[in-house]
């Protein structure tokens, strides 16, 4: 079996600098490591890989410092990386992220099962899965929380639903996204890391890809855009209450009120 994980770098600070004119986060030269539900993605794939057998390749969309990540995966076990990467990428919103991803999978090989992470921690969209599987016309199922069955031609996955686990039988080539917790996932290996110190990790630019017109990447082919990214305010200020119980309560009562929860 071909299994190709998604995986992504994300700044491992929230203290992130911001484009003022693109509105998009500056990732070049930035603290990053891979984003948290990756991991979990991963692992998925290195359980199949142990009772089904196959092959593990990694893809990443970034600037050239994301191929750490890749780098990463290799210490964690996967067998090849592909790492998508070019100016004209940049900006891109959900919709333009996942026609790039979907190219670059194109590009990259066939594959049985893609696996994603539920969700980004810097975008927390958890859309660019269900999309990408779209792109590429294959099935898709998110929030899956467990492995049931694996064989030459279909995965029976459980998924978790607001109210209930859902069940279903998933024909392959299928994309899962996975939620948290479906695996432990394992740390890099030393050994491996070593052993992977000279594999080539490839390098796709908007010329390897199937459809070349810039104006459907990065910015240029995003529907939508950030217009502006800014953290909270800090609320240094301290009231203290020492009235007795009932008259707290209604303060709070006012304050929940000023503040519309109420």
């Amino acid at each position: 079996m071909n299994i190709l994980v998604c995986i992504k770098q994300v700044p491992a600070s929230s203290k992130v600098e911001v484009d003022p004119v693109t509105g998009v986060i500056k990732r070049d030269g930035a603290s990053c490591k891979m984003n948290l539900y990756d991991l979990y993605a991963l692992e998925t794939a290195f359980r199949i890989r142990e009772a089904a057998g196959g092959t593990i390749h990694v893809i990443s969309m970034g600037p050239g410092q994301a191929a750490d990540v890749i780098r990463e995966a290799f210490a964690m076990g996967a067998d090849g990386g592909t790492l998508v990467s070019d100016r004209r990428f940049g900006g891109a919103d959900v919709l333009a992220t996942s026609y790039t991803l979907a190219q670059g999978i194109r590009a990259a090989g066939d594959f049985d099962l893609i696996l994603c992470g539920k969700q980004t921690t810097d975008g927390d969209t958890a859309q660019v899965g269900s999309e990408i599987a779209e792109w590429l016309g294959i099935p898709s199922v998110a929030n899956v929380r467990e492995i049931r069955e694996v064989t030459d031609e279909d995965l029976t996955i459980a998924m978790d639903l607001p109210e209930e686990i859902e069940i279903a039988r998933v024909q392959m080539p299928c994309l899962l996204a996975v939620d948290k917790d479906i695996f432990m996932p394992r740390l890099p290996s030393y050994v491996r890391k070593k052993a992977a110190a000279g594999r080539k990790i490839q390098v796709l630019s908007l010329d390897d890809m199937e459809d070349k017109d810039p104006s459907h990447y990065g910015l240029n082919g995003s529907p939508t855009q950030v217009v502006r990214i800014f953290p909270p305010d800090v609320n240094d200020e301290k009231e203290t209450w020492t009235e007795p119980g009932d008259i707290m309560a209604a303060h709070l009562t006012e304050k929940l009120a000023e503040l519309k929860f109420i």
